[in-house]
């Protein structure tokens, strides 16, 4: 298992309470287990805002040829409404 460094991070009470019963829960140290929530949320992060790209792109590529469509939950008007 690879050594995590951890700076030096400032917490709430509560949150280093979570982060403790987080960390031995899954018997890891609190500065893996953060360092892995971490990693988990921006890798969410990432791919929620590479979805959000491609659905642009597709609107965008949409008008660009002039069909406009929406898909579920993007509000979008078609052709035929405008």
């Amino acid at each position: 298992m690879k050594a995590v460094v951890m700076e030096t991070v400032t917490l709430k009470p509560e949150r280093k309470a979570q982060l403790e019963e987080f960390a031995r829960q899954r018997g890891k140290d609190p500065a893996e287990a953060l360092d892995e929530a971490l990693a988990a949320f921006f890798d969410s992060e990432l791919r929620d805002f590479e979805q959000a790209v491609a659905v642009i792109q597709r609107g965008h590529d949409g008008c660009a040829r002039g069909t406009a469509s929406s898909s579920p939950g993007v509000p979008g008007r078609t052709p035929s409404e405008a």
